[in-house]
């Protein structure tokens, strides 16, 4: 897969978006390899949380406009927008955490990418910007769903009816972006966390994370789910180390079954 890198470090990943000389732009390569990364790092049993970002400057400029010109009928754009929309429900139900570690510029579907990762590191260089309306396009990658969510409608309006740049700071008051680091800083502090996490108990954060992005009618059902699946999480291996860890005063070592 030339378009997306992938790198493993003990229990982390790093897929690295591997179009630089465009900006990261996205095109039918760059998407049927992102799928692909991530499918292979879901299956790798050694693999628990997976760094997502973009090779030189930027982490992804959004869709690759000449390629764009180049789809001449409905079918072709209609396939590769569903498979460019697909990629956001990929990352949301991926079993395993994934992290966004932004390193430059942001544009287009790639903010809505990054918006689609559980959680979000910027270096405080990278500037972002919801930019469909300067092409007359509508935000695709599931923008408008995954924006109104994390900033409000109002504010999800004027981000895309605008096309303003924002820097890092005003994504982080606007929790677009969870932690903002120098661009020396980013990998090693991103790759901190990711740590950190992966070496959580690994069943336990992937039933967090499903139960966290899926919607529920209201509290009731919420919480016969949540009798399934504690009784389930008290049942493994992880949750007897874990409170042997916790009575012997040590680290647990988790397992995942």
């Amino acid at each position: 897969m030339e378009n997306v890198l992938v790198d493993k470090k003990d229990k982390v990943a790093i897929m690295t978006l591997n179009r630089p000389k465009c900006l990261n732009a996205m095109n039918d390569g760059l998407v049927e390899d992102f799928h692909a990364a991530l499918t292979q790092l879901e299956q790798d049993e050694t693999v628990r949380v997976i760094i997502l970002t973009g090779a030189g400057r930027a982490f992804c400029a959004g869709g690759d406009l000449n390629y764009l010109e180049g789809l001449t009928d409905d079918l072709a754009r209609q396939n590769f927008i569903r498979r460019v929309g697909q990629m956001t429900s990929h990352l949301k139900n991926c079993a395993k955490p994934v992290i966004a570690m932004v390193n430059g510029v942001t544009a287009g579907a790639g903010v809505n990418l990054m918006l689609a990762c559980d959680i979000v590191c910027s270096s405080e260089n990278a500037k972002f910007i919801q930019s469909f309306v300067n092409v007359g396009l509508i935000p695709d990658c599931g923008g408008m769903y995954l924006l109104k969510k994390t900033v409000g409608l109002q504010k999800a309006k004027e981000l895309m009816f605008t096309a303003d740049v924002i820097s890092a700071q005003e994504a982080e008051k606007l929790q677009m972006v969870m932690h903002v680091y120098t661009q020396e800083d980013l990998v090693i502090e991103t790759e901190k966390l990711a740590n950190k996490i992966a070496n959580g108990a690994p069943l336990a954060i992937r039933y967090m994370k499903k139960m966290l992005n899926k919607s529920y009618h209201n509290l009731e059902e919420f919480l016969d789910e949540e009798v399934l699946v504690q009784a389930f999480c008290l049942s493994t291996h992880d949750c007897k180390e874990g409170i042997q860890a916790f009575k012997e005063k040590r680290v647990p070592q988790f397992i995942g079954k």
